[in-house]
């Protein structure tokens, strides 16, 4: 019999993989399943977006290997907007290294710096992928709280006071996922002292900045921040991208050069029609934002109703694809709280359990619903 790596032993299958085989499950049972739990956007791309794409499949020179780096064209868009949106100046000849989606930017940053024994802070709550890749790589996840009280920021006196000697990453992301709160550059500032402090590489998942926010921030923003740290970010959200896999790591040369040491190993580049719709989705005017957000306003409107409706306190700060909300005082569990919704009213919404030991007693939805769904949902009650 043919065993398999120790290393699977480590993780296990993505929540949202098993969970949406028991709703499709019901599906086939004739259920109407409103699916809350997941944020791939339901809304498409751009006119541009997808004229360019169209245009580009008849090209002739189009269909062969890409550079692993992208085309020159489309780092420059990606450092245009940097500039226009953050007011951040990346050269595109070597402080960016386009990525299929920034999810596969975790697992290349993770493979070119941490060694076994490593050790990596992670927030709690936070995506679940960082845990599950620094297993993968044989990194040891340290946890450092985020919670309500404390605005989903982190304690930076629990943080000093944890053994760092062998810490090489930290990760974080803000907007955060799942909370939506904002972060702010007093607190990015804090995040490059402390890394500069303690020879950290910080690393920033910024895929929700434009959703429902009215001051998108970068990492990169801070003063000295390329030194210590890199930005992950991501078209998925932003521009209604999620199967496209498009997204780009930013940093300074040589972090960048040894990201793409284990990228060009790992693929044979992204293909050219995508990387031209890219280019014209990156080129979108201060309309696009607000057309999108007015959609996602009134869907967060409806979503928090029915939040209430579950007697569940919503955390009103948040902003991204998410809402965010308390359960009633006496739900002893989420997952049990969820699944119960899924099964008497064919609502899928995700618990916090997921996210980390600090999402119990929390419940997120997702923003990726059209009005008359959300609204389908709060009927049911």
């Amino acid at each position: 019999m043919i065993t398999t790596a120790k290393r699977l032993d480590t993780v296990e299958e993505y929540y949202f993989s098993s969970k949406l085989r028991e709703v499709r499950q019901l599906m086939s049972e004739g259920k109407s399943i409103i699916n809350m739990g997941i944020g791939s956007p339901d809304l498409s791309p751009s006119k541009a977006v997808i004229e360019a794409v169209a245009a580009a499949i008849q090209d002739e020179n189009g269909h062969g290997y890409q550079s692993y780096q992208g085309l020159p064209e489309m780092r420059q868009a990606m450092a245009d907007f940097y500039q226009d949106q953050f007011g951040v100046a990346v050269n595109p000849n070597n402080e960016i290294l386009p990525l299929m989606g920034s999810k596969e930017g975790i697992m290349h940053i993770s493979l070119a710096f941490l060694n076994p024994g490593d050790h990596v802070l992670i927030p709690n709550p936070g995506y679940p992928t960082y845990t599950s890749v620094t297993n993968l790589v044989e990194a040891v996840p340290v946890y450092y709280d985020l919670k309500e009280a404390n605005t989903w920021e982190p304690d930076f006196e629990a943080l000093e006071k944890l053994d760092l000697s062998k810490v090489k990453i930290m990760w974080l992301g803000y907007p955060h996922m799942p909370t939506g709160a904002r972060g702010n550059l007093a607190l990015f500032e804090k995040l490059v002292a402390f890394a500069k402090k303690h020879n950290i590489l910080l690393i920033n998942d910024n895929p929700y900045s434009f959703v429902l926010n009215d001051n998108p921030m970068s990492l990169l923003q801070v003063e000295g921040a390329k030194d210590v740290a890199l930005e992950l970010n991501s078209l998925s959200k932003t521009f209604n991208m999620a199967g496209w896999r498009v997204g780009m790591v930013l940093g300074n040369p040589e972090i960048i050069d040894a990201v793409l040491k284990v990228k060009s190993n790992m693929d044979s580049g992204m293909f050219y029609g995508i990387q031209k719709g890219a280019i014209a989705a990156l080129k979108c005017d201060k309309s696009w934002f607000e057309d999108q957000n007015k959609i996602y306003r009134r869907r967060r409107e409806l979503t928090e109703k029915l939040a209430e409706k579950l007697n569940c306190k919503v955390y009103k700060e948040g902003v991204g694809l998410f809402v965010w909300a308390k359960l009633p005082e006496g739900i002893a569990s989420a997952e049990k709280f969820i699944d119960e919704i899924l099964y008497e009213k064919h609502i899928f919404i995700t618990p916090g359990t997921i996210f980390g030991s600090n999402g119990e007693g929390y419940i997120r939805f997702s923003l990726c619903v059209k009005e008359e769904k959300v609204q389908e949902a709060i009927d049911r009650f």
